[in-house]
């Protein structure tokens, strides 16, 4: 056991000096050349910058570039190839889009390293900006390449060297180490095997002395561990039985309308659609409760889409008063139903908010519905929003209808949660807007809240930022169970 540790131990620590040795590699390689090119290309700069002022009216290249060690090329202002040292200017495409040229044209030294379309090989090219168009120096990629590999090979055999101590002080290290842990596994075993009373030498101040004390306070621990997996048991029936109650609850949800369709439907089918008293009246119940189904359903995929992360959310900053515009446009006919009086509160047309237009319409679309529901007819509903800090935005959806007890509003979030169960099913809601306006706000960094009274009507609030949260886009923020 312990020559087992003692190898793997030394073959692990060798493993890390390797991995070390390829990192100093890979990071003096990326560093020499990064180093190399700079201090080239601000050679290739000065020099450049030195012909730009001596050159003559017709120079000669091949000698200019000879003596700079350089290939050198002159382009015009047009971008067109007027004289180059290494291939001939008739045979060359405009060089105007060359980033290189493109900078020196526009009065700017411009670099760039890439390959050349003219010798097919990479050059690291400079241009300066001269009277005659553009002056450009290239000196080939393979040159800095063989001076980074020199240095390359400098670097690795001085690490190489450094590491050999290492080796030595790693396989002493082992040594003890494997001693240490072969006496921890064989104490493990006895713990395994329910010898309790088993104690471990615990001699010494370092982690393995510290694992040795911990070690042996694992017997005394069993019996707490065992506790918190009954703890942890209890919890899981708990979650088992909230699950078994929103079965129930979707499942009587749904009965509801199914039955209505269903018996109505026999009905007809039993010679009621020959009654013209009632045919139609059937008709339209079976319509009715067909609607709900459909939106109940919806309601059901949207709420278990965010719940598991798989709602896909598209952030923006978005102007608030836009928001607010589009949400009671689209709600105005249906409070014009009841001669509902729909307000904007509106803030500075500055303000804006990071979020999701779609998922924002669908919360002030679920709490304008509900308050124009449950709104009398000649009322008044209110929206608007108002600044907390610079980080947050609070938008609110303000009714007057009958208000909400003080000891429902803790639930009034959870799905199927109604306050008044027959007048909710009578005015077509499904008992899961509320929860998914929770969703939504907290999937997009905010909170919701409400505040109400009986005679004084009731008022809905969530938050949104005014600035990335980094919020995934396809994430759930919210972790919880939603209550039934």
């Amino acid at each position: 056991m312990t020559a087992r540790i003692f190898v793997k131990l030394t073959l692990g620590v060798l493993g890390v000096l390797a991995v070390a040795l390829t990192a100093v590699d890979f990071l003096v390689t990326q560093r020499a050349q990064e180093t190399y090119v700079d201090t080239l290309r601000r050679e290739l700069v000065e020099k450049g910058r030195t012909l730009a002022l001596t050159l003559p009216a017709q120079p000669d290249f091949l000698r200019l570039a000879e003596a700079a060690g350089v290939r050198l090329t002159w382009v015009a202002f047009d971008g067109r190839v007027v004289a180059d040292s290494e291939a001939s200017p008739e045979r060359m495409e405009n060089h105007r889009t060359r980033p290189e040229i493109a900078e020196a044209l526009q009065g700017r030294t411009g670099s760039s390293l890439r390959r050349s379309p003219t010798l097919g090989i990479r050059f690291l090219y400079v241009a300066v900006p001269f009277d005659r168009g553009a002056l450009r120096l290239a000196v080939p990629a393979v040159q800095i390449d063989a001076q980074v590999n020199a240095i390359r090979r400098d670097v690795l055999f001085s690490t190489a060297l450094a590491f050999l101590p290492s080796v030595v002080v790693a396989a002493l290290f082992a040594r003890y180490v494997s001693r240490r842990l072969g006496a921890i596994i064989e104490y493990a075993r006895q713990l395994a095997e329910g010898n309790f009373r088993a104690r471990l030498d615990h001699s010494g101040r370092g982690e393995l002395g510290i694992l040795s004390a911990k070690l042996n306070e694992t017997s005394e621990k069993l019996e707490f561990m065992l506790d918190r997996l009954e703890a942890e048991h209890t919890e899981l029936e708990k979650l088992e039985r909230v699950r078994k109650d929103f079965v129930i609850n979707v499942s009587h949800e749904l009965r509801t309308p199914l039955a209505s369709i269903q018996g109505y439907t026999e009905t007809l089918l039993d010679g009621a659609i020959h009654d013209p008293n009632n045919n139609l009246k059937f008709l339209a119940i079976i319509r009715q409760n067909a609607e709900r189904l459909a939106r109940l359903t919806a309601d059901l995929l949207t709420l278990s889409r965010i719940e598991l992360g798989q709602q896909k959310f598209k952030f923006a900053y978005y102007r608030v008063n836009a928001l607010l515009s589009d949400n009671v446009d689209s709600m105005l006919p249906l409070a014009q139903k009841k001669a509902i009086e729909l307000a904007i509160e509106r803030l500075s047309e500055r303000v804006e908010v990071f979020c999701d237009a779609e998922a924002v319409h669908q919360i002030l679309s679920n709490l304008l519905d509900n308050a124009i529901k449950y709104t009398p007819d000649r009322g008044r509903v209110s929206v608007g929003a108002q600044a907390l800090d610079d980080d947050r935005v609070e938008f609110y959806v303000r009714d007057s209808g009958p208000g909400i007890p003080a000891e429902d509003l803790t639930r009034l979030f959870e799905r199927f949660y109604r306050v008044d169960k027959a007048r909710s099913r009578a005015l077509g809601g499904t008992g899961l807007g509320l929860a998914i306006v929770k969703h939504l706000a907290r999937a997009q960094g905010g909170e919701v809240r409400v505040e109400s009274s009986v005679t004084g009507g009731s008022t809905f609030y969530f938050t949104l930022p005014t600035h990335d949260l980094g919020l995934a886009e396809s994430g759930a923020v919210q972790q919880e169970l939603t209550p039934l």
